[in-house]
């Protein structure tokens, strides 16, 4: 039902009619056609006209800072007027499952179809997709530095160009995500505890779980929240590697959400409320628990307090050190068999509560120490 009104590579232009300002369509510019109920969508000197799909660069400078930045910019500018999502991804280079997600959904639209615009950015740390690096090529963490500014550093830049697209054009945003570090992470939406309507947006992603929380200070999610935006994470599968069947429930959970917002005239998916988590907490390496490290649950298990969920084995010292959960719940995060040392994050256990509504008070673990929360 409708809730609001309102790169490596560039994809062939031919079949996305795109005019600038001072161009014409049929004798009718954009700027005079801008005025009218449901025209081009103008977006970074470009008009994509109803009913098209188009690709252009976030940043068309020609100099060498902009090569670092030169991601692709992908709009679906659906036939009839409607509500506008903003699709993000590679936020984090390591994390490419996302942009795969973010291929698909744009290869499944059709405008002709849709009722209401879609903006994706897929590839917003260029320079990481390509080197396989997390952060961005002047080192810094892209998703601690949002809303930007424009006359600060390189990812500064980049963050500020990103947030300015996002707020200006879009009602609701969609951030892909895996999980970081070596850790993996079941299908999970995770979003703003005192936005109701987020809430109910996550929901309609209708797979996987859902975890309240703010989110950390400089993170897209939770800056775009702030600004008013209805905003949600999509996490799951595991940094550097692509994952089709986290790809595939990605992609599914965008259409759902895209149909609950009324772009698409399709049945929307629901999470029952019993999949959305109050609190989640780690299990880590106890100290000087540190050596071999193989995990004895899946991902997305449930499990009691006591249950075994792991095993550490100190080669050389005829040691093991068992991993046992203090509290039940969902492993909604993982590590992946590695050596690990103290204090390393090995769990992430999900924990249900029948008084998440209508509090929606306790939120994700603010343990300090805890890896990075929003990818």
């Amino acid at each position: 039902m409708l809730r609001w009104l309102g790169g490596v590579l560039l994809l062939p232009l031919c079949m996305t009619p795109v005019i600038a300002q001072d161009e014409s369509v049929d004798g009718v510019t954009a700027s005079e056609t801008a005025a009218a109920p449901w025209g081009p969508l103008l977006i970074l000197d470009h008009a994509v006209l109803p009913g098209n799909k188009s690709a252009f660069l976030l940043e068309e400078d020609q100099d060498f800072d902009s090569s670092f930045v030169n991601s692709s910019v992908w709009v679906v500018h659906g036939q009839a007027e409607g509500p506008a999502l903003c699709l993000t991804a590679g936020i984090h280079g390591d994390e490419i499952n996302g942009v795969e997600i973010a291929r698909r959904v744009f290869s499944e639209l059709d405008p002709a179809r849709m009722s209401g615009s879609v903006i994706i950015l897929p590839m917003i740390n260029l320079s990481g997709i390509r080197s396989g690096e997390r952060y961005m090529a002047d080192r810094r963490d892209l998703n601690r530095l949002f809303p930007g500014r424009r006359d600060g550093s390189l990812s500064s830049i980049v963050a500020g160009s990103v947030f300015k697209l996002v707020s200006t054009h879009c009602q609701a945003l969609i951030d892909l995500h895996t999980g970081s570090f070596s850790r993996l992470n079941t299908p999970q939406i995770r979003v703003t505890v005192d936005r109701p309507s987020a809430i109910d947006m996550a929901r309609h992603f209708g797979s996987g779980v859902v975890v309240l929380g703010d989110g950390p200070r400089g993170s897209l999610r939770r800056e775009a929240s702030e600004f008013g935006l209805d905003a949600i994470i999509y996490e799951a599968g595991g940094p550097h590697r692509f994952d089709p069947e986290a790809a595939r429930v990605g992609a599914d959970g965008v259409l759902s959400v895209m149909a609950w917002m009324g772009i698409l005239q399709t049945p929307a998916k629901t999470i029952p409320f019993n999949s959305i988590f109050r609190r989640t907490y780690w299990e880590r390496v106890p100290l000087r628990g540190g050596g071999f490290f193989f995990p004895e649950v899946d991902i997305g298990a449930r499990v009691a307090a006591g249950d075994k969920l792991g095993t550490i084995h100190a080669p050389g010292y005829d040691k093991e050190t068992p991993i046992l959960a203090r509290r039940g719940g969902t492993v909604i995060g993982m590590a992946v068999p590695q050596i690990v040392l103290s204090g390393y994050a090995l769990f992430n256990i999900g924990i249900e509560g029948s008084d998440v509504f209508p509090g929606l008070l306790l939120q994700e673990s603010s343990d300090p120490r805890a890896p990075e929360v929003d990818g």
